[in-house]
């Protein structure tokens, strides 16, 4: 895997390209995953035309890093406050072969967190896959908890055309109803709104269209799975998106949140989730 320094809508990322043809991007604000395309130039991952890139913002799509908290669950900014931040590029490591991004806690964060962490995050590429891997190192003197999910955008040619198989079975917490209950369907489909947490099954989710199947696995450690398209309505709402964005993405999301992980002092935690083309 080759790793080259680029600048992409004025900001400063990585590109990484394999040998078989495969590429993915990655912004140092935030460690967020901005492309991934297989083989033949397949884009896999959706971002929005008006996401914006300033240095400070969150990047709407891609696979933004929901940490140390998740949406609004908690006193912290939504989704916590590492992905808008500067992470340093640490290159490929030397163990696994994947690109390694790291954060550490600084007096910006201590203001908001006041706990001495060290994130990273590690991507690695083979033919049709990609695995996203954060892990969480406490490195101060006291236990400290929190959330995190990885939250992936996938590229979908039509949302209407698009199936969600395998959360049949799972307990759903619907967040539009506010109402729990046991998922009967035998695969998702999407016409509005759709925003649910799941809790994550033991085998991989198959998001099915007309253009092919993309195989979602995630680590036992992340034991929830949200599933969220905003639909056309909230769609139009959203001003770092097209209005007809929601049409073309549909987020799937490895995560730890309904029981947060509580982390000694030495300790660290580590959630992925893995992308592959079938």
């Amino acid at each position: 895997m080759d790793i080259n320094p680029i600048e992409f809508r004025g900001q400063p990322a990585l590109r990484a390209t394999s040998t078989d043809g495969g590429a993915f991007t990655v912004s140092l604000h935030g460690a967020q995953l901005l492309s991934w395309t297989t083989a033949g130039g397949v884009e896999r991952l959706y971002l929005s035309p008006r996401a914006v890139f300033d240095g400070v913002a969150a990047i709407r799509g891609g696979v933004p890093i929901c940490c140390p908290q998740f949406n609004q669950r908690g006193m912290l900014p939504k989704h916590g406050f590492m992905r808008n931040l500067p992470w340093e590029n640490r290159g490929i490591d030397a163990t696994s072969g994947e690109l390694s991004l790291r954060l550490r806690d600084s007096e910006a964060t201590r203001k908001l967190w006041p706990h001495a962490f060290e994130a990273r995050l590690q991507i690695g590429m083979a033919a049709g896959r990609l695995r996203t891997t954060l892990t969480l190192l406490n490195i101060g003197h006291g236990p400290f908890s929190f959330a995190a999910a990885l939250h992936t955008y996938l590229r979908v040619d039509d949302i209407a055309q698009v199936r969600l198989e395998g959360l049949q079975g799972a307990n759903r917490w619907d967040s539009l109803r506010d109402d729990r209950h046991v998922e009967t369907a035998p695969a998702l489909r999407f016409d509005a709104e759709f925003d649910s947490v799941y809790a994550a099954p033991a085998k991989p989710l198959r998001l099915v269209q007309p253009s092919g199947t993309l195989e979602i696995a995630q680590s036992a450690s992340c034991s929830e799975t949200v599933v969220w398209n905003p639909g056309a309505v909230l769609g139009a709402k959203l001003a770092d998106m097209p209005e007809d964005g929601y049409r073309h993405m549909l987020c799937v999301e490895a995560a730890r949140i309904d029981e947060q992980v509580l982390l000694a002092p030495g300790a660290q935690w580590q959630g992925w989730q893995q992308l592959r083309v079938l």
